[in-house]
């Protein structure tokens, strides 16, 4: 449901405390909730933030203060409330779950629903729409991994355990790093260990069971769970916070040497060989690891140091042995002499997506953006001045037109012609101008006493006429009509400030008049900082929005202002946190 970014959304705005309480006693009588656990589920200083989904479906999210998303609603004028992963990951015990292996998380990450097959652990008490979440299934089964994904159930708990069953199993609601997800702080998921303890508090505690409130049974007693079948391939554990033993490691790094033979290797010429230990170890096994890895590595890394072989010699020994490597020894190093594309496990290996391509695929996304940015042609902005009040009466007595709109070098121009028509060039020094009646009017002021004043530097005249004058600008973007308006154009600013306690957040402001949207801003933001943004209005009438993005974030925010037509000149950026401006 949000694969794909958010459209639409609507400043943020704070919940009064009369809607905070009706929205706490929504969430608790719905869930069977505590007070303490009410408040922390829908805590103080609570936001709601309207937008639609990439189906045009309008809906409904609660923040909290640090922008995580708490909880949502989906269709017009819906009223059932649905948990997001932050707030499972605080509770995890408030859906009932059920368990799917490793490979099917990002599966389902990317769009798809969980189906039957994929189920490895259920409740037989399920029905069918009822609210769950879903975790990542682990061998150890006094433990259950983090919630990555709510959904509703497509069928009843029952129909789960019936042999050969097909289908769907949960329509996938919201997941772990979707957009409804990007728009929060992100993080890693907590330790399934914990979320195990949490889970035994609960049931210990005897807490009856309602809809949609825990896993237990009617009785408060533990719910029968179907374990998978002997032949339901189970990944190890690879999620994020989790643990490998050594022969997981071992097993990871055996299966990222069988990609790499049926991938790159299998192409490469004869002549490349042989290849050092050390270069085909970075160059191939390493970068043939499957892709998760780039973004849920697990607590344990997966390289030679943490398996079984502790070396990378004894590593490449092993792969020798079973036939899939030939090696020679040297008195420095072991070289590989070759490889063998047609073993048995190699032909039987079923490619994935690894870190390689994931890296080519980023390189691609990035050139192709950076070839979009090179289409970009930057704004024309124009500094304008008109004559006003004070400066009317130079223009005017001088025979200039008093309605036109100048330019700095229009009105250096200007002064030039009338200092030549009246011989006013200073005899002794050419940068200084004689001053006459009508030149006084432009340099007096009503702090100086301009009697005495018999003459004045060419570039002061120029200075003190344009401070006397109307300012206007002109902003001509490529395809669109040119933009004319009174008043002087600040640059856009782009600041680093302290907000809520230590954590450092950059604020953009006054970039309207450049034909940027904050919505828009905000969003390209979020993609390119991978970091949780808003935007709100500034204090004061019509003066304009903020967009605020988390983090020390100028070049990569300046970066996206170039790319978006904006001169450089027009960006002013400071770090106001401590750091270096």
């Amino acid at each position: 449901m949000f694969k794909k970014p958010l459209g639409n959304i609507k400043t943020s705005a704070p919940l009064r405390s009369s809607d905070r309480r009706k929205l706490k006693q929504r969430v608790s009588q719905t869930f069977s909730l505590s007070p303490e656990d009410g408040d922390l589920l829908v805590p103080d200083g609570i936001m709601s933030i309207k937008f639609s989904t990439h189906l045009d479906e309008p809906g409904v999210a609660y923040l909290a203060t640090d922008g995580n998303p708490l909880w949502f609603t989906i269709g017009k004028g819906a009223d059932d409330l649905i948990p997001t992963v932050y707030t499972l990951w605080k509770r995890p015990t408030l859906l009932p779950f059920l368990s799917t292996p490793s490979a099917v998380i990002p599966v389902l990450v990317g769009g798809a629903d969980l189906m039957i097959p994929g189920v490895v652990q259920h409740a037989h008490s399920l029905s069918q729409s009822q609210l769950v979440s879903v975790t990542e299934y682990t061998r150890d089964h006094n433990r259950v991994g983090p919630p990555l994904a709510v959904g509703r159930m497509a069928v009843d708990g029952a129909v789960l355990a019936q042999e050969g069953a097909k289908g769907k199993a949960v329509i996938i609601l919201h997941t772990w790093k979707d957009s409804l997800f990007e728009m929060g702080g992100k993080g890693d998921p907590p330790d399934p260990a914990a979320i195990a303890e949490s889970v035994e508090e609960n049931l210990e505690e005897g807490e009856p069971q309602t809809p949609g409130n825990d896993t237990t049974g009617q009785n408060g007693e533990a719910p029968e769970i179907t374990p998978a079948p002997e032949d339901t391939p189970v990944e190890p554990p690879e999620a994020a916070g989790q643990f490998l033993s050594k022969e997981e490691v071992s097993s990871i790094l055996r299966t990222s040497l069988l990609q790499a033979i049926r991938t790159s290797l299998s192409a490469l010429p004869p002549s490349t060989y042989p290849i050092p230990a050390s270069t085909f170890y970075s160059s191939h096994i390493l970068p043939s690891r499957p892709a998760y890895f780039s973004s849920s590595a697990p607590s344990t890394p997966v390289d030679i140091k943490h398996s079984s072989h502790k070396s990378l010699t004894a590593f490449l020994k092993s792969a020798e042995k079973d036939g899939l490597l030939k090696l020679k020894e040297m008195k420095s190093d072991v070289l590989v002499l070759g490889v063998v594309p047609k073993h048995a496990d190699v032909e039987a290996h079923r490619s994935y997506t690894s870190l390689k391509d994931v890296e080519v695929k980023n390189e691609r996304r990035e050139h192709r953006e950076e070839e979009e940015r090179s289409k970009v042609k930057e704004l024309v902005v124009r500094e304008l001045w008109k004559p006003h009040q004070q400066s009317m009466k130079f223009f005017a007595d001088g025979g200039f037109d008093t309605s036109a709109l100048y330019t700095l070098q229009d009105i250096k121009a200007t002064i030039g012609k009338y200092i030549a028509d009246h011989q006013l060039i200073n005899a002794r020094d050419q940068a200084y101008v004689n001053v006459d009646d009508l030149v006084l009017t432009v340099i007096s002021s009503k702090s100086d006493a301009p009697a005495s004043t018999e003459f004045v530097r060419r570039d002061e005249l120029i200075k003190r006429l344009s401070e006397k004058m109307q300012n206007w600008y002109e902003i001509q973007a490529d395809g669109k009509d040119p933009v004319l308006k009174k008043g002087q154009l600040k640059p856009i600013s782009v600041v680093v400030k302290i907000r809520q306690g230590r954590k450092a957040s950059t604020l953009i402001t006054n970039f309207e008049p450049f034909f940027l949207a904050a919505d828009e801003l905000a969003e390209a933001l979020r993609r390119s900082c991978a970091s949780a943004t808003s935007v709100s209005p500034m204090p004061g009438k019509n003066a304009g929005l903020e967009v605020l993005v988390q983090g020390k974030q100028i070049k990569a925010v300046s970066e996206l202002l170039v790319s978006r037509g904006v001169p450089k000149k027009w960006i002013e950026a400071a770090d106001l946190s401590g750091g270096k401006k």
